[in-house]
């Protein structure tokens, strides 16, 4: 009968006890994050990363108009982000969709309506975001494997026709994604580097 109670037990128990993913110490996810942002913004960059809890938290504060968004240690690979300060509530509230399971073109359609009805603010001149992918961040070196560096500069309701750009993807050329809506955006991928 002991037994018969127990085991149920321990399975609900189990999922509790398991180890959190690994969250690096705070000053490892600034120095890794920064690698994103510019050399003239980074020492005055703001850096949101994760407590070992797991919690989106500020980890420093900013002194200048950039923001940068540590790698997410529950996800594979390493991605860091950097951007304008004026982004940040569009930036939170997709954090936010995702945190209710909204991803993708839904979470870009409740977006772009909340910023039609100013329920969401987006600032009306261009601003950028810079976003750093790699295999992974070795500490130690303080380097970031097979790292790739794209820009992405939005221009809120921008077209085709106001932009003078393309809205088909190229290789390392420059190209216009969401035209028209308030998260249009150009989009700037160098051409990866060959192994």
């Amino acid at each position: 009968m002991k037994t018969t109670l127990i085991l149920p037990l321990c399975a609900l128990i189990a999922p509790v006890l398991a180890p959190a993913a690994d969250i690096p110490p705070a000053e490892v996810q600034i120095a890794a994050t920064l690698l994103a942002a510019p050399e003239e913004y980074s020492a005055g960059a703001a850096v949101l990363g994760y407590d070992s809890s797991g919690a989106l938290v500020t980890l420093r504060e900013g002194s200048n108009e950039m923001i940068c968004l540590a790698d997410d240690p529950k996800r594979d690979g390493f991605s860091a982000a950097c951007y304008h300060k004026d982004l940040e509530p569009f930036m939170a509230r997709g954090r936010e969709l995702i945190a209710e399971g909204i991803t993708g073109a839904k979470r870009d359609e409740i977006r772009g309506k909340e910023e039609e009805e100013n329920k969401l603010k987006m600032p009306r001149e261009p601003r950028t975001l810079y976003v750093l992918t790699g295999s992974s961040y070795d500490a130690t070196a303080g380097k970031l494997n097979d790292s790739y560096l794209r820009w992405v500069i939005y221009v809120p309701f921008a077209t085709p026709e106001s932009t003078g750009l393309s809205t088909k993807a190229s290789p390392g050329a420059p190209w216009l994604m969401f035209p028209g809506k308030a998260g249009a955006h150009i989009m700037i991928n160098p051409p990866k580097a060959k192994n």
